[in-house]
């Protein structure tokens, strides 16, 4: 290494402030390394000493610098105009100043500049003293010229990144009973769920964001009689691959950011779930009920979201309707079913996040968790023949707790209050639905390997606590939820996780029994 005060510079006064722009941040040792740091530090010319905040005019080295800039223009400095002399350079370092020196002098003399001739002479017995280095440079900087020629000639977009993942899932039911006593078939099956993400950047701060879908992982509702055993990797599309996402995001101010829903949007693309098991079923959570407190699910799929951010306080708020693409009346973007939300956080820091909660939905209340009733427009729509218009208003407060590297507390409670609108031909009268649920989750990072998870999640999915619906009961039996998974990463593009959900009581009738639910999660990210 050269030291600060490097023996040749008195005779090489001429090339110091090459220097300037290949200073390492600390000492390099390694070729590599140092040339890593020269392709990532952008450097700025100067045409001025002065205009180097930390070069004084009683440095030693300052008429040298001087001289450089006024002769040759040879010098530049790092992006804050400083110098930043005192740092120590490795042999890598010097070679790459050397050959910006050399290249700016052979341009000068192709111009018919004049150069002094002990300058070009102190030059030539530099250059053969680093002629190895300057060569190694000369040709690693040629592969990186073909290298990125290649990767632009085959890359899949100057624009958009594409990027995706294959779920494979085999998963059963080893034990339980549906519909008061029905035993469940006890059948494993093997499904998949594949995305395809196109991620799209036209000023670097923005993203157009698509992703296409396919799969056919059932959400076992059929199966098992109750919404408490969806998967949270299930994909029921009989193969048919479709858009399933649009939206277009971009920041309106430092702190503030806008998604502009055009299809399939959901309240979690703009509003911190504040759950460390979120993994929208890619990784994390195996059930949808572990995934995020079920109120966020109370979603349309078209409209308009932000979130902002002000020292310790997130804010996120937004409208999404449901049929927002069909004009016909009772639908579209204002006329037909919706849900607005608005969230406010509290993140003093990266380990302990709190969230509090509104939502006010029409004609959207189901949340596919929890018992039949609390999901009461389908089970309106099942048990009549068609599905009430409801309004809702519904409360959640959601925290995580992070008090050690391997450990995250978590957890959160979640209220809603229902009304239904409307009657269905006398059966069914109109009244007030009181929904509630909670979940306490704890999170084990990279357990026994760097990039592995541990999660439990021990709680009670949505259930209606009073009703005054006439002919329609409370769920008055409890049932809990219990779920353990661990995740098992072979390489950074595959995990493994295998996992077990229990629901005692199903669908919150004590008459069926324990639930028990296997899985083997295989997810390939690319």
């Amino acid at each position: 290494m050269f030291k600060q005060k490097w023996p040749l510079l008195a005779a090489t006064a001429s090339l110091l402030g090459v220097f300037v722009g290949v200073n390492s941040v600390e000492a390099q040792t390694a070729k590599e390394e140092s040339l890593d740091w020269m392709q990532t530090k952008p450097m700025s010319q100067v045409t001025n000493v002065n205009q180097l905040r930390d070069v004084e005019p009683t440095a030693w080295a300052f008429e040298a610098l001087r001289s450089l800039v006024e002769r040759y223009g040879c010098i530049v400095g790092y992006p804050d105009r400083t110098f930043r002399g005192n740092r120590a350079l490795s042999r890598w370092e010097f070679a790459a100043g050397l050959n910006a020196c050399l290249n700016t002098i052979e341009r000068l003399i192709q111009e018919g500049v004049s150069v002094l001739r002990e300058d070009v002479d102190k030059l030539k017995r530099l250059a053969q003293e680093f002629e190895t280095e300057l060569a190694v440079l000369g040709t690693r900087v040629d592969n990186l010229e073909n290298r990125v020629a290649f990767l632009e000639d085959h890359q899949f977009s100057t624009t958009t990144k594409l990027s995706g993942e294959a779920i494979f899932g085999l998963f059963g039911v080893a034990a339980g009973e549906k519909n008061g006593g029905e035993d469940i078939d006890r059948v494993p099956a093997l499904g998949y769920r594949t995305r395809l993400e196109f991620n799209t950047s036209f000023t670097g701060e923005d993203l157009l964001y698509m992703r296409l879908a396919t799969g056919n992982i059932s959400d076992l509702v059929e199966e098992t009689g109750t919404f408490q055993g969806t998967l949270s990797f299930a994909q029921p599309d009989d193969n048919d691959l479709a858009v399933e996402v649009l939206f277009y995001n971009f920041p309106v101010t430092e702190n503030i950011s806008v998604w502009l829903e055009a299809f399939g949007g959901a309240k979690d693309d703009f509003t911190n779930t504040f759950n460390a098991l979120d993994g929208d079923g890619s990784t994390g959570a195996i059930s949808a009920f572990g995934t995020r407190n079920p109120i966020y699910y109370i979603s349309g799929q078209t409209g308009i979201g932000l979130q902002g951010k002000f020292g310790i306080i997130e804010v996120s708020a937004g409208y999404l309707a449901g049929e927002g693409n069909d004009p016909t009346e009772g639908n579209g973007l204002f006329n037909g079913s919706y849900s607005a939300i608005g969230q406010i956080g509290i993140v003093p820091n990266e380990r302990f996040g709190i969230a509090f909660t509104y939502i006010h939905g029409y004609n959207i209340l189901d949340t596919g968790t929890g018992s039949e009733r609390s999901n009461f427009q389908f089970f309106s729509e099942e048990q009549f023949g068609e599905a009430v218009s409801t309004s809702n208003n519904s409360y959640g407060i959601q925290a995580s707790f992070r008090p050690f590297d391997w450990l995250v507390l978590g957890g959160w409670g979640g209220y809603t209050n229902a009304r239904t609108l409307n009657t269905i031909d006398g059966e069914l009268e109109r009244g007030t639905l009181d929904i509630w649920n909670w979940a306490a989750t704890l999170a084990f990072p990279d357990l026994f390997k760097e990039g592995n998870l541990g999660g439990i999640i021990v709680g009670m999915q949505p259930w209606v606590s009073e009703s005054s619906i006439s002919g329609i009961g409370n769920d008055d039996d409890t049932s809990f939820h219990i779920e353990a998974f661990y995740e098992y990463a072979i390489t950074d593009n595959i995990k493994v996780t295998p996992g077990v959900i229990v629901i005692t009581a199903p669908d919150y009738n004590n008459n069926n029994a324990t639930l028990v639910i296997g899985t083997v999660r295989t997810t390939f990210s690319f």
